[in-house]
């Protein structure tokens, strides 16, 4: 089986799983967290050499100031959680916004934890117009892009998952992301299941890689 080399999560429906549950959305963050963690040890069981969460950006931070602090601690545990595995691990996002979690500033130069086998990062306030922000100010007319995005550390992605049914990007790394496969979970992230990983992995086998060759 070809095995992606990097794969980024969107992992949605905290909110639609909470209140389904009769919970406040809340509620629903907080659930997302060993899903995370199960998720990394089958990409490093599986050979993935990195792996990107979206955990949540600047546009989210307009939700209401009781599911913003929900989600903003819900991503330093899961960041503090990772910290404990074998990973190379790197924050992303706009660390000059008072949205951004100064308990995650330490993991914005990536940080080796135990034996670094996977590459891991974490987008936090992250925001694609302040990602690539930075092009408009080079003059470098031959400039290759990716070298003057605020996400420079992180690689061209191979495979999206996003669980929660929705068909859409929300801004996950542009720039990475443009050769990207996706492939959509109709279950709400907290319901994450171990063959929703290898029934992605399953139907990438199956696509013809071209990168627009």
């Amino acid at each position: 089986m070809r095995i992606p080399n990097h794969i980024g999560v969107i992992p949605d429906g905290n909110r639609r799983w909470a209140v389904s549950k009769g919970m406040t959305k809340e509620k629903g963050y907080v659930e997302g967290l060993d899903p995370g963690l199960a998720l990394f040890k089958l990409c490093k069981e599986a050979g993935v050499k990195e792996l990107t969460y979206y955990g949540f950006t600047t546009d989210n931070t307009k939700r209401p100031s009781v599911q913003r602090e929900a989600f903003t601690e819900a991503c330093i545990n899961a960041v503090e959680m990772l910290s404990k595995e074998d990973a190379s691990l790197l924050v992303v996002g706009n660390t000059e916004s008072p949205m951004f979690p100064k308990e995650l500033i330490p993991y914005t130069t990536r940080k080796t934890f135990g034996n670094g086998d996977i590459r891991i990062n974490f987008l936090v306030n992250y925001g694609w117009e302040w990602d690539l922000n930075q092009l408009k100010i080079s003059n470098d007319s031959r400039k290759n892009i990716i070298q003057h995005i605020k996400s420079n550390d992180v690689s061209r992605v191979d495979l999206i998952i996003r669980w929660g049914g929705r068909r859409r990007l929300s801004g996950f790394l542009p720039v990475q992301s443009i050769y990207a496969d996706f492939y959509v979970v109709d279950e709400y992230w907290p319901d994450f299941k171990t063959e929703h990983f290898f029934q992605a992995l399953n139907w990438y086998n199956e696509q013809d890689i071209t990168l627009g060759g």
